[in-house]
């Protein structure tokens, strides 16, 4: 073992400020027991622990102590640790590098004279924000709660949900300044060994600094990083995690973050919404239909339109021909210069609608929106059907449940467009062809991405586009299986 801590209470405390620096959120409390009379210090970072359970533990119980002494050599610490104290977890420190790192975990750490074995008290606590409806995936009917910054209360939503003994949690600390909790979550004899291998071994084969969040955990064990779309499924909804739990999947949480990491993960996992289980059958299966056409219109909205207006004039009906001629008389530029003015015009007052002060920020958005909109129109910078084109496009990008798959459609949609001014029709066909030749080449731990579509599972398909109802489905939990219906 190297670094011990000494037998010396003095020499251990110069040793932990030594350690830490000049740190003003530092407490030492000294005390002394009253019998024996052995000096004793607890060590703690202030706003890290829960200062109630501190007080009343080391000052209120603790230093009123009577021990015996008349044992071997060791067993003062050993009935300390065997007290009944209102404290979850008490561990032995026996190197002063653990008891540093307790210390900055926020626990409260006992060193007593005379020993050299220290006792580690988790007394986590401080501010923390308190658990509320989630921001970024709402629904309507279904449970408020959503993920905090605490992985302890994080687990604790999910544990709430899922009353097993098979739920196993697996806990590690990742980064070699920051030191972040970090812990995954399963369903044993549901999840598959070799994804949960999988998993344990691409987290501990990080070698990095700080984490962060759980983005920093999700771009250093992804399977493929060149590519547009997100191969790790995130999310601050404790039923949702719940859920994919249930159906074999491994959950990874991060200290700090709402956002809980899930994998695998296939492409379809990002257009359902928990609101689907929720509701009846026909409801929520119309509804996903409607994502999928939604998806269809943000992708290749503007690209059918420059395709239609350049090259295959043929297609349009004579008098909406006429008409988009007679809009387009005025516009000095080209259908692919038009719709980039107004899609990037169009992204700048998105991000700046998150970005500013909600208070401010929606409105800022769609008034500037209409503004410019109509100010380009009267000014022959862009057609009135280019306008609705493009919000067409932008509100259909809004009914993806999840952000970062929304993202990368936004992203992909600039180079479509291209392809499509290029080459009409036939450069939105080849892009297609590339997009999904280079879907079904990735891999979410060992899961093809567009599984269960490709390859064909049919036993799966239930769940993908439409919803079958709880009558007709029945979830089967065997080991390594996922939904299956009778």
């Amino acid at each position: 073992m190297t670094n011990p801590i000494n037998t010396d209470l003095e020499s251990n405390l110069k040793r932990i400020k030594s350690a830490l620096g000049p740190s003003s959120d530092l407490v030492f409390k000294r005390f002394q027991l009253e019998n024996p009379e052995i000096k004793a210090a607890a060590v703690y970072m202030e706003g890290l622990i829960d200062k109630l359970l501190v007080h009343e533990m080391f000052f209120d119980s603790l230093a009123s102590l009577t021990l015996d002494l008349n044992r071997r050599s060791g067993s003062l610490i050993q009935q300390m640790k065997h007290l009944d104290l209102s404290v979850n977890n008490v561990q032995s420190v026996l190197s002063m590098d653990d008891l540093i790192l307790a210390i900055l975990s926020g626990d409260t750490v006992l060193i007593v004279d005379r020993f050299s074995e220290a006792l580690s008290y988790e007394t986590r606590g401080g501010e923390v924000r308190p658990v509320t409806e989630p921001s970024s995936q709402i629904v309507i009917r279904g449970p408020k709660e959503g993920f905090n910054e605490c992985i302890g209360t994080n687990v604790a939503l999910v544990r709430r949900r899922i009353r097993n003994p098979n739920l196993w949690l697996e806990s590690m600390k990742i980064g070699s300044v920051t030191r972040t909790d970090v812990a995954v979550m399963y369903l044993n004899g549901i999840a598959k060994q070799e994804v949960i291998d999988e998993v344990r071994q691409r987290l501990q084969k990080i070698n990095y600094d700080s984490i962060l969040e759980s983005g920093y955990i999700e771009n250093l064990i992804e399977d493929k990083s060149f590519t547009p779309f997100p191969t790790m499924y995130n999310t601050e909804r404790p039923d949702t995690v719940a859920a994919h739990i249930l159906e074999g999947r491994v959950a990874i949480f991060v200290d700090g973050t709402p956002f809980v990491l899930v994998a695998p993960t296939t492409f379809f996992m990002f257009f359902q919404s928990a609101e689907d289980y929720y509701q009846r059958a026909d409801v929520s299966s119309a509804i996903r239909f409607l994502r999928y056409v939604s998806l269809f219109i943000s992708m290749f909205g503007p690209s059918i339109y420059i395709a239609a207006i350049t090259f295959h004039q043929e297609m349009i009906p004579t008098p909406l021909l006429l008409s988009l001629a007679s809009q387009r008389e005025s516009v000095p530029f080209p259908a692919l210069v038009e719709a980039l003015i107004m899609e990037v015009s169009f992204e700048i007052l998105r991000e700046a609608g998150i970005r500013m002060p909600r208070a401010i920020g929606q409105a800022v958005s769609i008034v500037g929106a209409l503004v410019l909109g109509q100010a380009a129109v009267q000014a022959g910078i862009v057609s009135s059907a280019m306008v609705i084109v493009v919000a067409l496009t932008g509100i259909s990008s809004f009914t993806t449940p999840a952000f970062n798959a929304a993202l990368s459609i936004r992203l992909l949609r600039f180079a479509v467009m291209f392809f499509s001014a290029f080459l009409g029709f036939f450069g939105i066909a080849m892009f297609t062809i590339l997009l999904t030749a280079h879907m079904c080449g990735l891999r979410s731990f060992s899961e093809p991405y567009l599984s269960p579509l490709a390859p064909m599972r049919k036993e799966k398909l239930n769940d993908t586009f439409f919803r079958r109802s709880f009558k007709r489905m029945r979830l089967s939990f065997q080991p390594t299986s996922n939904r299956r219906p009778n």
